[in-house]
């Protein structure tokens, strides 16, 4: 088997200092593929030895670096200047969406003061790589623990998020020593781009929906040389990773989820407006019942309804134009309590915001990134039975953050889920935790998955 290059990781560095070492384990391996701004990974050198024996050239792993052309940049910086703007909201909150003012400042700063460099640095400081899987150039980040005796994990994401949430989960997974953990804690980890977003292909057929992602994530996995490997997921992640579960392949010990499906059959039914409120409910599911339905009845969920029935249509805007897809994007209501950088300490900031957004934007992505909720339409991402959760036997982990969209009750999460085997409400964090807090929540990680270890 071929090895990939173990990077450093000296307990008294600095985040600085981590990004060097990791650029220099990354400059050890020969370049195979930029990202050549068009069409997604382009292979600069046919001779790819596989990373598996078992492996053929078609299979092998592929490395993979971004550098994105300046003339897409000045596209970027053009388009921008040339937006044309709607008058003012009628209201004083976000009810109508993100309003114009914040916005402006927002689109104005991303054409002028934001410096997408910086973001190449971050995701080229890791060793990337690309691979065919079921006919999809998958991208993803690998990064091995110089510590003995790790447990390989794979983080999926979700919409509208990108590799940009977790990549600050890799310090403390890798190096736990150096972040309050111990040496047994470490974690190999992968970070894939689904398929339809960020330097993966665009699927170009019909079908990519949870369960054939996930399926794809599990051959990731195996192509690594993974025999044994936990999982995690947020938003359509939490999906993917439940297929992961249901699909029973051999050697994923768990799975841990922040979003996960568990409202009972009879609540989603209700909150679809399908049937009475449910009677019984104890406190804190009444709560949570309430809080869901006010949040439909808000609009919250307007998004999900168009993306699931036209994906198409929402892409040639989201397309075209830079300012409608930030605007699109901040609707999501992971970023309902986000001040569009402007608040002291906030996290994710400005920039880190812009970096998602621009990846969206320079790999044209927006269109296929959104056919999720298509691929998916029918199925509640928060719903046990549409979920198929009662099918799920390996042991499940459950993160709660207090500004989640969804605080699922542990009362449902039990119901759901036959092996629930952690569950923790957190003190701090929202839909995007891994983004907001990641030291945080890798500690979650390391506790869910320490008795699989």
């Amino acid at each position: 088997m071929t090895t990939l290059p173990k990077l450093p990781t000296p307990p008294d560095r600095s985040r600085r200092r981590f990004c060097a070492t990791a650029a220099a384990a990354l400059a050890a391996v020969p370049l195979r593929a930029v990202y050549d701004g068009a069409a997604g990974p382009a292979a600069v050198n046919a001779a790819v030895p596989p990373l598996s024996t078992t492996g053929s050239d078609k299979d092998g792993l592929r490395s993979f670096r971004v550098q994105v052309p300046a003339t897409q940049l000045s596209e970027l910086r053009r388009r921008i200047r040339a937006t044309r703007w709607p008058d003012k909201e009628t209201v004083t909150d976000r009810s109508q969406g993100p309003p114009l003012e914040a916005l402006q400042a927002l689109v104005g700063y991303w054409g002028t003061g934001y410096d997408w460099r910086r973001a190449e640095a971050k995701l080229n400081a890791f060793p990337q790589f690309v691979t065919a899987i079921d006919g999809v150039e998958m991208h993803f980040i690998h990064v091995r623990s110089r510590h003995k005796n790790t447990l390989p994990l794979i983080i999926v994401h979700g919409w509208p998020g990108s590799i940009f949430e977790q990549i600050k989960l890799i310090a403390p997974l890798v190096d736990p020593t150096a972040h309050g953990g111990t040496a047994e804690d470490a974690f190999d980890v992968v970070i894939p781009s689904l398929p339809g977003y960020g330097f993966s292909s665009r699927p170009a057929e019909a079908g990519w929906g949870s369960e054939r992602i996930g399926r794809a994530c599990d051959a990731l996995m195996k192509r690594l040389g993974y025999t044994q490997y936990v999982a995690q997921g947020g938003d359509w992640g939490s999906g993917i990773v439940q297929a992961m579960g249901r699909q029973v392949s051999a050697g994923l010990r768990g799975i841990h989820v922040n979003l996960p499906a568990t409202l009972p059959q009879d609540v989603a039914a209700a909150l679809a407006g399908v049937g009475p409120a449910p009677v019984g409910l104890s406190g804190e599911e009444r709560d949570v019942f309430d809080t869901l339905r006010a949040s439909g009845n808000n609009g919250n969920r307007a998004y999900v309804t168009m993306m699931g029935a036209r994906p198409q249509a929402v892409g040639y805007g989201l397309t075209d134009s830079p300012a409608g897809l930030a605007g699109w994007m901040l609707v999501h209501p992971g970023f309902a309590h986000w001040s569009y950088g402007g608040g002291p300490g906030q996290s994710p900031t400005r920039d880190e915001v812009l970096d998602n957004f621009t990846l969206y934007w320079l790999t044209n992505t927006a269109a296929s990134a959104g056919r999720i909720y298509w691929e998916n339409r029918g199925a509640n991402l928060l719903s046990a039975a549409a979920q198929k959760t009662h099918e799920i036997s390996i042991p499940v982990a459950i993160t709660v953050f207090p500004q989640e969209v969804y605080r699922t009750p542990e009362t449902w999460a039990r119901r759901a889920f036959r092996n629930l085997s952690y569950f923790h409400h957190a003190a701090r964090g929202g839909h995007f935790a891994a983004w907001e807090e990641p030291q945080l929540f890798s500690e979650e990680l390391r506790a869910a998955f320490r008795p699989l270890r």
